[in-house]
């Protein structure tokens, strides 16, 4: 369980984000069309989560143009922005802001999402939604960077996600043998 608070006041979530460095935990969300897609459908593909509240907030709305911008380099990798959001609110607002690279996905029939990544809010007024986080994630499913912003109220540190998603690889064996010479 992982405290952290809103406007200063403290609540806590149902667990820990998964560690860098393990698997990620499988799951299943809906995209704006009701469609479903799970982590083995990105496996081969280095993916950001970034989970939020709603996006019907100023913070949350904000973190998702931000991460559309600031990924505009980023071709191989998918951008996803789960909520509980419903699907029909995700889709509307992507397409009200123009935002083609964050793919929206709800969690809303998929409640296990928060359980897996220990972002569910459990007590104070947004019992029930996520916290503010970011996983990344290699091509491997492997995670290779996780923050669970510690004010609810602030944004994840976009540029410290987007450097580990840019610069993580894995090491092929020459690169090991190397290093320990």
């Amino acid at each position: 369980m992982a405290t952290i608070t809103l406007n200063g006041s403290p609540t806590r979530t149902c667990g820990e984000l998964p560690l860098p460095g393990s698997g990620t935990p499988p799951f299943t969300l809906t995209r704006h069309d009701l469609s479903e897609f799970t982590s083995v459908d990105l496996v081969g593909q280095r993916v950001l989560l970034s989970i939020f509240p709603s996006l019907d907030t100023s913070t949350c709305a904000e973190s998702v143009q931000k991460f559309n911008h600031l990924s505009a380099d980023l071709a191989d990798t998918v951008m996803l922005c789960v909520s509980m959001d419903l699907p029909f609110a995700q889709g509307l607002f992507c397409g009200a802001q123009r935002l083609d690279r964050v793919v929206p996905a709800s969690a809303f029939r998929h409640t296990e999402f928060g359980q897996a990544f220990g972002v569910t809010i459990i007590d104070g007024p947004m019992r029930g939604l996520f916290a503010r986080a970011v996983v990344a994630l290699d091509e491997n499913g492997t995670v290779v960077h996780t923050e669970l912003v510690p004010e609810l109220t602030h944004e994840p540190d976009y540029d410290l996600a987007l450097h580990a998603i840019r610069n993580h690889h894995h090491p092929c064996p020459e690169d090991a043998l190397e290093s320990t010479e």
